[in-house]
């Protein structure tokens, strides 16, 4: 072999290269992309790195949700591929790396193996996920939920975009809607290669992030209704000011949140006040509860926390308050093998590194209900993503697929 296995190292100006060329698929004039999911962009950039996977002399698999798996064959085509991969698709306002590197870092892992001519006793396979981002068709993480069992493709086809197009339609539209039945396709180990999509790396000054898991979220819509008056003639002791009531609400998620660290998150990001007066007292107010933490338990006991704290406030003020819970996901913990690989990788190639558990979704979350799996992060630029500005250092971009390379290397056991 050219080169021992512990000096292997990717192709940065190659991967860097192809997440520029991906880039002007879509490319807006702010620096970003703009590629929804089973647009006639994402057939272009699907048909782009479907190509790029031929040229390394990997086979092209299309299940029926539209998700591709590109295969490098192992020596023992008995064994489940090791798996790596991300999404393309894009915000209406997105970036050049989310999802992107993932996808393109998998395919320079095999480009590097190629290269050096390294055989694998598994197969290695590179993923891209339909509609991950959920920005034209909803739910969110499409391909993969419909891959591990979330939800059922007929719920998957039937989902509309704004103009009334279906997934279904615009799979066979665009030329993607395969035959594989989602899930018959096995899996051995899954890797997601992500910038972190938020400051904390780039705060601490380190290079790698090793993500043990994924935080658990509950989502909420609250309503509180009190009674709208003139703001003028109304003492302010015979009021029944919803926003007021509500504003107290929001500040306990955020003392929820704060109170249970390091990974408590509480948010409220959206509020609709009526009638939105100036000189009227708010008779209704609904608004938006987002809680997040690393455990189950945690969770759980924000979760009851907010509902007591809305029922005493509702008892104190007299006005009716309701609240539901309208989406969870319960923490994911990766598998521990996979984030020791992961960890190990990292410390072999001296990168600087620390733990960072995600606080967003990604389709590794599903991958790993039906496979062991684990996450590199690597920073971005002042935490920004989806958004137009999202950047990444290419030196950075190189590191984590120096990792994924020796961790995927690791699960496959190179022939040697």
């Amino acid at each position: 072999m050219a080169v021992a296995l512990r000096d292997l190292r990717i192709n940065g100006d190659r991967l860097w290269a192809s997440l520029m060329e991906l880039a002007q698929i879509g490319a807006t004039a702010k620096g970003g992309v703009k590629r929804l999911a089973l647009s006639d962009l994402d057939k272009q950039g699907r048909d782009l790195v479907v190509s790029w996977g031929k040229q390394a002399g990997m086979t092209v698999t299309v299940d029926k949700i539209g998700n591709v798996f590109m295969r490098r064959a192992g020596r023992n085509a008995a064994l489940p591929p090791v798996m790596s991969g991300s999404h393309i698709d894009t915000q209406p306002t997105g970036g050049k790396f989310d999802g992107n590197y993932g996808v393109l870092a998998a395919l320079e892992v095999v480009r590097t193996l190629n290269d050096h001519q390294i055989q694998t006793e598994a197969p290695i396979e590179v993923a891209f996920w339909t509609n991950e981002e959920g920005s034209r068709f909803v739910p969110v993480m499409m391909g993969s939920g419909v891959f591990c069992g979330a939800f059922t493709l007929e719920h998957a086809y039937a989902a509309k975009d704004i103009d009334g197009k279906t997934v279904a339609d615009e799979l066979a539209r665009i030329g993607y809607l395969g035959t594989e039945e989602p899930g018959q396709h096995p899996i051995g180990a899954y890797f997601e290669a992500h910038i972190e999509q938020g400051p904390v790396l780039e705060d601490a000054d380190k290079v790698i992030g090793v993500v043990p898991g994924v935080l658990g979220l509950s989502w909420y819509d609250c309503v509180v209704t009190g009674m709208e008056a003139h703001a003028g003639p109304t003492p302010m002791g015979l009021r029944k000011d919803a926003l007021q009531v509500a504003t107290h609400i929001m500040q306990e998620v955020v003392n929820i949140g704060n109170r249970y660290p390091p990974y408590g998150r509480g948010t409220v990001g959206m509020v609709q006040v009526f009638p939105n007066s100036r000189n009227v007292i708010p008779g209704e107010v609904k608004f938006s509860i987002d809680l997040r933490n690393v455990s189950t338990d945690l969770l759980d006991t924000m979760h009851n926390e907010i509902l007591a704290y809305v029922d005493s406030r509702s008892r104190s003020s007299g006005l009716k308050i309701s609240i539901e819970r309208v989406s969870y996901f319960p923490p994911c913990p990766f598998h521990p093998e996979c984030v020791d690989a992961v960890r190990k990788a990292t410390a072999n190639l001296g990168y600087s590194t620390m733990e960072v558990v995600s606080g967003a979704g990604h389709d590794a979350i599903y991958a790993a209900r039906l496979a062991p799996a684990g996450m590199i992060f690597v920073p971005c630029k002042d935490g920004i993503s989806h958004n137009e500005i999202e950047d990444a250092k290419a030196e950075h971009l190189s590191a984590g697929c120096n990792v994924l390379l020796h961790a995927m290397l690791e699960r496959a056991q190179p022939v040697v």
